[in-house]
């Protein structure tokens, strides 16, 4: 465990690294997030479409067999999440924010690129899904290395009371590619046949994003840079250090983000619970992604201004609470009911209260760590926990579904949840603590 600590009087401890005295505009914070969900929208359009691109590329005799095929990929893509979050957070440390930012974009472009043109397991064979399996990896690299500097850039750039404000606009970013993406799966659902949407339909949504990424890149550049001068620590020295320092932070953080990736995942996955398990209209499915995406995004910001307010601790604790007690309830009642507004309701639940509680992990956690080492501990902290949760929960919950029945997601919310909470009443309030020196 740690022995140091994360006052305000060493949050800048590292002489060599300052933060730029020049204010950075809401429009350079805005390039930043369009860029952040960009990258989340090719990353989560995988999960969307998992049932198409599993027939496409793992027909393996049955639907089950399949779509867990499908998932297991979705899921090898947190497995280089960590690896990402070391190597780029560490350069986004040593370097500067915005190189790192930039360097991103470019590796999910590359996985992006293959995804959208491998051909099908009927055309090439076995290299098909090794393909989609590499890319997955290319995906995963660039996302552990994505929250890290953007998260650091959101809290080192805010004015004095709105970090919190500023920072939730990480997490409802990637509320605005979950309504992007859904929306572009409704039109494509809208207006192909079965038969094409199974064929090559699917990759519509990805081509899209490929069309877009040379503007993320573009404007990525033009964002000013928080910190003013590289750092004289190797990159293997700032790794090092985080982890020998600041060890209990990093435990905390990772178990803090455990009920956030593990309910992100459960609401990212109603999509495909709809269709397969509730065996309802695909194009209702697709809403749900974008009603989901919506509350995301509301709600992440609203949490950001009350955390600004009343603190981070609360806002993470007490909708993480009301989920814990009310998803079992609420999953129960759509069993039962297989009703299109009751999947709409539990949809809407799960995404706002996560969305809250989340949104005010990832102003906390940036906040702990000081500046020399920020974008490292904070990319090692989300990786490692979406990688050992997030990665395996789309393959835990479809098992257990087959296993259990239709209610075993939200008894693996609440196991994960309880986990959390002892967690989050660990952690320091972080909301007068000075990130800029």
């Amino acid at each position: 465990m740690d022995s140091v600590s994360v006052e305000p009087s060493l949050a800048g401890s590292d002489s060599s690294l300052s933060t730029t005295s020049q204010p950075v505009s809401i429009k350079a914070i805005a390039a930043a997030v369009a860029g952040n969900a960009l990258e989340f929208y090719d990353f989560i359009v995988y999960s969307f479409f998992a049932v198409y691109i599993g027939q496409t590329f793992f027909p393996l005799g049955s639907d089950t067999a399949t779509l867990l095929a499908s998932v297991a990929v979705f899921g090898v893509g947190f497995f280089t999440r960590p690896l990402g979050g070391v190597l780029i957070g560490a350069f986004a440390d040593k370097v500067g924010r915005r190189a790192a930012m930039i360097l991103t974009v470019s590796l999910i472009t590359v996985g992006t690129l293959g995804l959208a043109l491998t051909p099908s397991y009927e055309s090439i064979g076995i290299a098909a899904p090794i393909i989609v399996l590499v890319c997955r990896l290319v995906q995963g690299l660039a996302l552990g290395g994505e929250v890290g500097p953007a998260s650091s850039m959101l809290i080192e750039a805010a004015p004095r009371g709105k970090r919190g404000l500023y920072a939730s606009w990480q997490f409802a970013s990637q509320g605005i590619a979950v309504v992007v993406g859904g929306l572009v799966g409704m039109l494509v659902s809208w207006n192909l046949p079965h038969e094409d949407l199974v064929s090559w339909g699917w990759r519509i949504p990805f081509l899209v994003s490929l069309a877009l990424i040379p503007i993320a890149v573009y404007i990525r550049r033009m964002l000013p840079e928080t910190l003013e001068r590289p750092s004289e620590r190797s990159g293997a020295m700032i790794v090092a250090t985080i982890f020998k320092q600041h060890t209990r932070y990093l435990a905390l953080g990772i178990l803090v983000m455990l009920s956030t990736t593990v309910s992100t995942q459960v609401g990212n996955y109603m999509t495909t619970y709809a269709i397969q398990t509730l065996k309802l209209p695909s194009t209702l499915a697709q809403g749900v992604t974008v009603l989901g995406g919506t509350m995301t995004f509301i709600f992440s910001l609203v949490a950001g201004y009350l955390a600004d307010r009343y603190g981070r601790k609360s806002v993470m604790i007490w909708p993480r609470m009301l989920l814990m007690l009310s998803i079992v309830p609420l999953f129960m009642w759509l069993s039962q009911s297989k009703d299109e507004p009751v999947l709409l309701i539990v949809t809407g639940v799960i995404t706002m209260l996560t969305s809250m509680s989340g949104a005010a992990s990832l102003v906390a956690i940036p906040e702990m760590m000081p500046i020399a080492l920020r974008a490292t501990g904070v990319s090692v902290i989300y990786a490692i926990g979406a990688t050992v949760f997030g990665g395996t929960t789309q393959v835990i919950i479809t098992w257990g579904i087959n296993m259990f029945g239709a209610v075993a997601p939200a008894y693996y919310v609440v196991a994960t949840s309880m986990i959390s909470l002892v967690a989050m009443c660990m952690l320091p309030e972080t909301r007068h603590f000075d990130v800029k020196r």
